[in-house]
């Protein structure tokens, strides 16, 4: 609720956003909405959900179970300085599957750091973590081109969230999950929408993408 676009009511959001009074309902009494709810409610108050996303990885991880900051004086003691995050280029290598099928596949060389980044305390754990700029924009409304995705290859994975998936032919595919079985995985990409599979024996490993850095 704090994201309320200025000048509308409560009600008056959903509308804009196009959320059944219903459901509407529901998410002020349970606080429970689809990843898809809040999609539609972010970007009726311009921001999308990898934005929103960001915001709670770095606001959780400030604050411990108390609400208290980790690092704050009254626990008499400071945490110490995470080291910063690599920072690698994707660059567009072409189409997944079929010629024509529009779906975006990407290359990282993963050798070469182009940057460093502050390392968020939510992937302090995580020495393998790393940040991406983001080539193209076959994920959006998901994701703007040019943004730097966090990603955790330590992160247990889960349907419906956003993946970055290494391929054994080198290359890789930044996609929603949108279900996985021990013979193959359904992605999405959003622009254009389309849903396709990956037969496991052509992924080499599976990265959760944590949100982006702001």
């Amino acid at each position: 609720m704090r994201f309320r676009p200025d000048g509308l009511t409560a009600n008056g959001w959903a509308v804009k956003a196009g959320i059944a009074r219903t459901i509407w309902s529901d998410l002020r009494r349970h606080g429970n909405p689809s990843r898809r709810t809040l999609e539609k409610l972010l970007g009726a108050a311009g921001m999308t959900l990898a934005e929103f996303e960001a915001l709670r990885v770095g606001q959780a991880a400030s604050t411990g179970s108390d609400g208290v900051g980790l690092a704050d004086p009254g626990r008499g003691w400071r945490g110490a300085t995470p080291t910063p995050l690599s920072l690698f280029t994707t660059r567009l290598a072409g189409e997944w599957g079929e010629a024509g099928s529009g779906i975006a596949v990407y290359s990282i060389d993963r050798s070469i750091a182009v940057g460093k980044l502050d390392r968020p305390a939510a992937l302090a754990a995580d020495r393998d973590a790393y940040a991406s700029i983001l080539a193209g924009d076959a994920m959006w409304p998901r994701f703007r081109a040019g943004r730097r995705l966090l990603v955790s290859p330590a992160a247990n994975v889960g349907v419906g969230d956003d993946v970055l998936v290494e391929l054994k032919d080198g290359r890789v595919l930044i996609n929603e999950l949108v279900s996985q079985t021990a013979r193959r995985i359904e992605l999405r990409q959003f622009n254009p929408d389309v849903a396709f599979k990956v037969e496991t024996s052509e992924v080499r490993a599976l990265h959760k993408i944590m949100g982006e850095a702001i």
